[in-house]
């Protein structure tokens, strides 16, 4: 597992559908050692602290394996690292193979696993496919949020490693499923919400999806 490219950006804004919008979804791709700090790199910001960044959104790892499916998709001989508003470009972590709560050592920071991502409308805007998102979505391709556990610097290049998985998780695929692809019944929900390390977004959803199932009274 390694850590191909370390990508950042400050907000800027673009013009969509007449619109000028903020956004810091333009990463680029950085030399050298980065400070990761308990909220995000240095250099890199997030444009609506709403629904981006904060405690468990602090960094977005995206798998490099994926790259290739998303060049056909678009028509696109080649994809800069970045292009998925990724803050790390990663190789070895696949969303079926990364558990909920899963501690990574990189450089010297150590992080774990919160989330699926879920797009927004700049993103489809930036790739120039507005109608991207559900695809993205149902692809299971979605990548992944970490917290930072342990402030350090990280670089192009530094391994990762899995330091500790939890007993009880689920993949982020799955928590993917549970959350926006209607998959999973009532058990899996219930067994999501007993993961020790589950974030408040997720346990927010997973408790309203278990409530609908259940009979009134």
């Amino acid at each position: 597992m390694q850590l191909i490219s370390v990508n950042t950006a400050m907000p800027t804004v673009v013009e969509i559908n007449g619109n000028s919008v903020n956004t810091g979804i333009y990463k680029t791709p950085q030399s050298g050692k980065v400070r990761l700090s308990k909220t995000n790199l240095a250099g890199d910001g997030q444009a609506d602290l709403t629904v981006h960044g904060g405690e468990f959104q602090a960094v977005y790892s995206y798998p490099v394996e994926h790259y290739a499916y998303w060049q056909k998709v678009l028509s696109k001989p080649a994809l800069p690292f970045g292009t998925f508003g990724e803050n790390f470009t990663v190789s070895g972590l696949l969303e079926d193979e990364v558990y909920v709560g899963d501690i990574f050592s990189v450089g010297s920071a150590v992080i774990q696993a919160t989330m699926p991502r879920i797009p927004c409308f700049k993103f489809g805007h930036k790739v120039g496919k507005p109608d991207i998102l559900s695809m993205f979505l149902h692809s299971g391709r979605s990548g992944f949020y970490h917290k930072v556990l342990q402030e350090g610097d990280v670089a192009a290049g530094d391994s990762i490693a899995l330091v500790e998985r939890q007993s009880q998780s689920i993949s982020i695929r799955m928590a993917l499923g549970l959350q926006k692809l209607e998959e999973g019944d009532a058990s899996t929900l219930e067994y999501a919400l007993r993961i020790e390390h589950l974030p408040p977004l997720l346990r927010n959803v997973y408790t309203q999806r278990l409530q609908h199932m259940q009979p009134a009274g």
